[in-house]
């Protein structure tokens, strides 16, 4: 089946910035592959991103933003007109997984129809042969590829090139310049601090980094600012270049990534982040699942504190995380 729809609505539940930086190969992907279709993205239960922090990433890639819009949470919406008052659409995308919610959408008026929730049972596109087992069910990138590469009939590149604008490179430049060392990044923190390893284990990381004659680079968010003083005294040459930056978005970051020679993350939002940038990662999980949440960038080393049989994160050893990161450095990009 060949699809050229003129109108694509995109559903998802909201989006914080790690999500929808994770989400862009997928829009990416739809846009180029349909450069004439009006498209539209709903976050039926909550804020997304693309309407205020992230709309400057895809101004460029989505037509219409349609926040907070109240669909998919309750039974009752079975009833009565269907959701934005009646608008069709050639293509409707469900990228959630939860069966209420997708009889909900399924109801806004549609040519074509896809979700992967419960194996695809409601779906007009299915993959070929169909999963027996939901655990066996791709990663949410996984299933934005899947389904991506279903109505467009194309592979979905691993990573997009984000245009930047200048100010925001010329100010990663002047934060992280060029003719010094190689620098390797850090991110410590995140929005929940049962995800992030101990910021004592970063900081012995970072002396083995300064003893191979690099340059640590810590990316600290609004949460975790209260570090930059323990970092500064405990590591002298590192750099905290969001802490000296005229201003901080997540394109900065992503500008920031492409400087960096690697990089060790917690599950976060700068690690996706600078997965857009194609740094090299080493990516440390405990309660949450790399299966599911991993970054994507071509380089990627996943570490688990199930290895050692806990799901804290301070269960992860520092020396497996220097070998890791001295892998990816090695690795070309």
């Amino acid at each position: 089946m060949t699809l050229n729809p003129k109108s694509i609505l995109i559903y998802s539940g909201a989006e914080r910035v790690g999500d929808g930086i994770y989400k862009l190969p997928f829009v990416s992907h739809l846009r180029h592959s349909f450069p004439d279709a009006w498209i539209t993205w709903v976050a039926g239960k909550g804020h997304t991103v693309y309407a205020k922090e992230l709309a400057p990433l895809v101004t460029p890639l989505i037509n219409e933003v349609l926040d907070e819009a109240d669909i998919g949470r309750h039974w009752s919406e079975m009833l009565g007109p269907p959701p934005l008052d009646g608008r069709c659409f050639d293509l409707v995308i469900d990228t959630g997984r939860v069966f209420r919610t997708t009889l909900i959408v399924r109801r806004i008026p549609h040519h074509y129809f896809i979700s992967s929730a419960a194996g695809y049972v409601l779906s007009d596109f299915r993959p070929t042969p169909l999963r027996k087992s939901f655990s066996k069910a791709p990663s949410v990138a996984g299933l934005l590829r899947e389904m991506s590469e279903l109505v467009t009939g194309k592979p979905m590149p691993d990573t997009i090139d984000l245009e930047l604008d200048q100010d925001t490179l010329d100010e990663a430049a002047r934060l992280l310049p060029e003719g010094g060392k190689d620098y390797v990044g850090f991110a410590p923190g995140s929005n929940d601090l049962a995800k992030c390893w101990p910021l004592d284990h970063y900081i012995k990381v970072a002396h083995w980094v300064e003893e191979q004659g690099k340059c640590p680079v810590f990316l600290l968010g609004p949460n975790e600012t209260h570090w930059a003083e323990t970092i500064g005294k405990a590591v002298t040459t590192a750099l905290l270049p969001l802490q000296n930056a005229s201003e901080v978005t997540p394109w900065l970051t992503i500008a920031l990534g492409r400087r960096l020679k690697a990089a060790v993350v917690n599950d976060c939002g700068a690690a996706h982040m600078l997965a857009a940038a194609n740094t090299p990662l080493v990516a440390l999980f405990g309660p949450t699942r790399p299966e599911k949440f991993a970054p994507n960038t071509k380089t990627l080393e996943i570490i688990k504190a199930q290895t050692w049989n806990a799901s804290e994160m301070s269960a992860i050893p520092i020396d497996p995380v220097i070998a890791a990161l001295k892998k990816i450095m090695a690795t070309p990009i």
